[in-house]
């Protein structure tokens, strides 16, 4: 099995970029709050993430659909928006949890419910796989 290890990056430029780093980006980052529609149990931007990286996936899903379904509880077939729902747990488990390999396999875990066959959620890939692009080329 390969292991793979997170690097921290070199300090070597971290003085130039601090002191040409924007004064007030840090304020305005803090002041970023959710839209009007979010409440306590859900994230308008969550889930507009989620449908957006689900349709790069090729899940056919409508965002007013998935805000019905998840803001309003509005009900569709499971498989309409099973896997949006398993995104939509891991952007929410990566945003209050640290960035550590074990953090990692769980996001894998999450998001992979309804896609990855059991024994292999939150385990890392390690063999090649076989894909195609829109132009009928193939890679491995």
């Amino acid at each position: 099995m390969t292991k793979f290890s997170m690097k921290i990056i070199p300090e070597l430029l971290l003085e130039e970029y601090k002191k040409n780093f924007p004064k007030e980006l840090e304020q305005k980052f803090e002041n970023l709050c959710d839209a009007e529609i979010s409440n306590d149990s859900f994230s308008f931007y969550t889930s507009v993430a989620s449908v957006f990286s689900s349709k790069i996936e090729g899940e056919e899903i409508e965002l007013n659909s998935y805000v019905n379904h998840k803001r309003f509880g509005i009900e569709f077939l499971p498989d309409y928006t099973r896997k949006i729902d398993d995104l939509y747990e891991a952007y929410s488990f990566a945003k209050v949890n640290s960035l550590n390999k074990k953090n990692i396999s769980e996001a894998h875990k999450l998001l992979g419910r309804n896609i990855v066959a059991l024994a292999y959620q939150g385990k890392h890939r390690i063999q090649n796989m076989f894909i195609t692009t829109d132009d009928g080329k193939s890679n491995m």
